[in-house]
C-alpha cells in the first residue's frame, strides 16, 4: 500500500473544492522521488521542523529583549502559537492543514537577533537592505543544510515570503496564515505587556474590547470564529469588516504603547549598537567568517554585504552578544 496515496486521495474526497491539494503542487525547483508515506507538503513541514534555523528560534527575541521571566514569548513560540491557530483555521474550512503548518513553521525562520530591533539594524546600514520575510527564504532556498536549501515546494516558499501585512498569498493557506500571524502577536504580545506591567487589560481602549473581547482567550476566539465564519464556501479569507477594523486598530494601540515604548525598547539602543560593530568588523575581515559563507562569496558570486547579513541574520540573541565579546570585550590574562 502506498500511504501517500492514500492521503492524497482522501485529500481531493475531504477538502474543501479551494484547497491546495498535494498531488497538484507546482513542485520543488529540483526535482525528488515521491516518498511512499509523507505527502509533499508534510515533508516540507518536517524539514522546516528538524532544520537548524527553526531550533535558533528558541533564543531569538519576541518583543522583550533577554526577558527576566520563563513565560515571555521567544521566537519560536511566537511561531508555534501562529501554527496553532493557522491549523484551527484550516481545519475549519477544510483546506490543507500540511501545507497550513509548514509555511507557519517556516515564516519567520529569517528574523534576526534582538527582533525587529535587529532587522531594522540590518536594514538601515547594509546598502541591499535587509527584511525578514525574504531572510527567510534565503535560509530555506539557500542558507540551510550547508548551502543546498531545504528545496521547499513552491505554495510553500510563496506562503512564507508573502506573509507580512503587504503580502498576497497565492493560496488560501498562505492567506490563513497571513492573517494568524497578526491574531497571534497581537494576542500574546498584549498578554507579555501586562505580564510585563507595561499596561493593564483595562488600558485596552473600550472600543475594541467590545468587539473583540476582553481576555486573551475571547479575542482568540472572536478573531478565529470570524475568519472561520466569513470565509466558509469562498475562494478567499476574509474577516468581517467590524472585527477586521477593530484587529486593525488594536494593533495600532500596540505600537503606540508596546512596540515603541520606551520602557520595552530601553535595550534597543545597546542591540542596534552590537549588531552595527559585527556588520562592520565583519565586512573589514570576510577571512573571519565561517567557511560556508566565504564560500559563498567565493564560489557563487553573493555580495559580501548580503552574506554578512546572512551570517548576522542567524545568531541567536545571546550567540550575538557572544561574538561581540570575543571580538571587542578584552579579556583575562591567562598566563
Amino acid at each position: 500500500m502506498n500511504i501517500r496515496e492514500e492521503q492524497e486521495k482522501h485529500e481531493h474526497e475531504h477538502f474543501s473544492q479551494y484547497a491546495s491539494f498535494s498531488d497538484q503542487s507546482k513542485g520543488r525547483d529540483r526535482i525528488e522521488e515521491n516518498c511512499p508515506m509523507r505527502t509533499i507538503y508534510q515533508r516540507d513541514r518536517d524539514r522546516i521542523l528538524h532544520c537548524k534555523a527553526f531550533r535558533r528560534l528558541k533564543h531569538k527575541t519576541q518583543v522583550f529583549l533577554a526577558p527576566e521571566g520563563d513565560h515571555y514569548r521567544t521566537r519560536l513560540t511566537h511561531t508555534l502559537e501562529v501554527a496553532q491557530i493557522a491549523r484551527s483555521i484550516s481545519r475549519a474550512l477544510r483546506l490543507n492543514e500540511d501545507l497550513t503548518e509548514a509555511i507557519a513553521l517556516g515564516h519567520d525562520l529569517g528574523h534576526t537577533p534582538f527582533g525587529h530591533a535587529g532587522e531594522r539594524t540590518l536594514n538601515e546600514i547594509c546598502p541591499m537592505g535587509f527584511s525578514h520575510y525574504r531572510q527567510s527564504i534565503r535560509v530555506v532556498e539557500m542558507l540551510e543544510k550547508e548551502g543546498k536549501g531545504l528545496n521547499l515546494t513552491w505554495e510553500v516558499r510563496d506562503g512564507i515570503v508573502n506573509h507580512r501585512t503587504a503580502g498576497n498569498p497565492s493560496t488560501l493557506e498562505g492567506k490563513v496564515v497571513r492573517l494568524s500571524d497578526k491574531i497571534a502577536y497581537i494576542n500574546h504580545d498584549i498578554d507579555d505587556a501586562i505580564r510585563a506591567k507595561i499596561f493593564s487589560e483595562n488600558d485596552i481602549p473600550k472600543r475594541y474590547t467590545k468587539v473583540l473581547g476582553n481576555t486573551t482567550k475571547s479575542r482568540l476566539n472572536t478573531l478565529i470564529n470570524d475568519i472561520i465564519i466569513n470565509s466558509m464556501g469562498l475562494d478567499n479569507i476574509i474577516m468581517s469588516d467590524e472585527v477586521h477594523e477593530a484587529m486593525t486598530e488594536l494593533r495600532q494601540f500596540m505600537f503606540g504603547s508596546l512596540y515603541m515604548n520606551p520602557t520595552a525598547k530601553s535595550e534597543e539602543v545597546k542591540a542596534y549598537k552590537l549588531i552595527t560593530e559585527l556588520y562592520n568588523y565583519y565586512m573589514d575581515n570576510i577571512e573571519e567568517l565561517p567557511n560556508i559563507y566565504k564560500l559563498f562569496i567565493k564560489e557563487r558570486g553573493e555580495a559580501p554585504e548580503r552574506v554578512v547579513c546572512d551570517y548576522i541574520a542567524g545568531m541567536s540573541d545571546q550567540y550575538s552578544v557572544t561574538k561581540f565579546e570575543e571580538i571587542f570585550v578584552p579579556k583575562s590574562w591567562k598566563g
